[in-house]
């Protein structure tokens, strides 16, 4: 009987170490078995997100030698900022990075961040997107097969127009303005009397230049590295809307990294997060004295009038987002 036992508990301990071995040899094969990412972006070579980008390539591949192989795509290669999260929810691109209002397609409540006025510095929105209410957020998105590794810098968008200075909402009123895929920044814009117009991004340096619209509001890196002040006069420091980029990778993707892989990526991102928001805080201090330099006339008004103009937008969206997020991302740290 004794002897039953003890073959039975060398039978057990013989058959837990093979199946041990088999999940480290499945495990080390996995490692080992190359991974592409395709990183997908719309913006030029010359801009902190292609850069953090970058960074995050050259971190992946040396920490997991070799096994993850990063492609950066920039410039819209594969498409446009919809296109590209798209192919990231089914899986034909890993990773993306997009502003965060874009992504409310998939999950409505994404675009949160979008809101007029919601901020009033870099510290505030940084606080704001590493935060437990927008985590909750970002979750959400994983049923559409995307999971948030990170939230990059894209920095507050500004007016430029090539018809007039600006410096109250009576000198939006009117203008032509184009706007990206977004209805919180469509609804910004004309609450403050524009008329705004989307145009995909590839296309609007033609557009203004052949006066398809007055003017366009950015962030000031991309109004600078995008040339703008060749087809635009005027720019107005209004910093009306703050609008973060979630970095995305294809949720089964994700799953089928090991352990260790998904460690490495997901500290990547973070110092790649922590390099991008510095170098676009201090490309705008940077570049808009560039901007003045190349030609363009730079106004700062005073916000108030334009924060009263748009107080109501808000009241626009309470089905999408829910008064308590509403509320929530306004009081944040208040």
């Amino acid at each position: 009987m004794r002897s039953r036992i003890k073959f039975s508990l060398v039978l057990f301990l013989a058959l837990l170490m093979v199946f041990s071995l088999s999940a480290k040899g499945q495990e080390e094969g996995a490692a080992q078995e190359e991974k592409v990412i395709k990183f997908s972006h719309v913006t030029s070579p010359e801009t902190a997100r292609h850069q953090a980008a970058l960074k995050f390539k050259e971190i992946v591949e040396e920490k997991t030698g070799g096994t993850i192989k990063v492609e950066v795509y920039s410039g819209g290669q594969l498409g446009g900022d919809r296109d590209a999260i798209e192919g990231v929810r089914i899986g034909t691109i890993q990773m993306t990075v997009a502003g965060a209002g874009i992504f409310a397609s998939f999950e409505p409540k994404m675009g949160i961040t979008a809101l007029p006025f919601l901020f009033e510095n870099f510290e505030a929105a940084w606080a704001f997107n590493d935060s437990d209410v927008n985590a909750e957020v970002s979750d959400l998105l994983v049923k559409q097969g995307m999971r948030v590794l990170a939230y990059w810098e894209n920095g507050f968008r500004c007016l430029t127009n090539s018809v007039r200075a600006v410096n109250s909402p009576a000198d939006v009123k009117g203008l032509n303005i184009r706007t990206p895929q977004n209805p919180i920044i469509l609804a910004t814009m004309k609450s403050l009397g524009a008329n705004p117009s989307p145009l995909p991004w590839p296309e609007l340096y033609m557009a203004l230049q052949q006066k398809s619209f007055d003017g366009q509001e950015n962030p000031i890196p991309l109004i600078y590295n995008a040339k703008m002040y060749e087809v635009q006069k005027y720019l107005a420091i209004t910093n009306h809307v703050y609008e973060p980029m979630p970095v995305v990778i294809n949720e089964n993707f994700w799953q089928g990294l090991t352990d260790k892989q998904r460690k490495i990526v997901a500290a990547a991102i973070e110092e790649a997060k922590e390099y991008d928001r510095q170098l676009i805080q201090q490309q705008t201090e940077e570049m808009l004295g560039k901007l003045g330099e190349a030609g363009m006339t730079i106004t700062t008004p005073d916000l108030n009038p334009f924060k009263e103009a748009a107080k109501d937008v808000k009241n626009e969206f309470l089905d999408q987002f829910g008064a308590e997020l509403i509320e929530a991302a306004y009081n944040f740290g208040k």
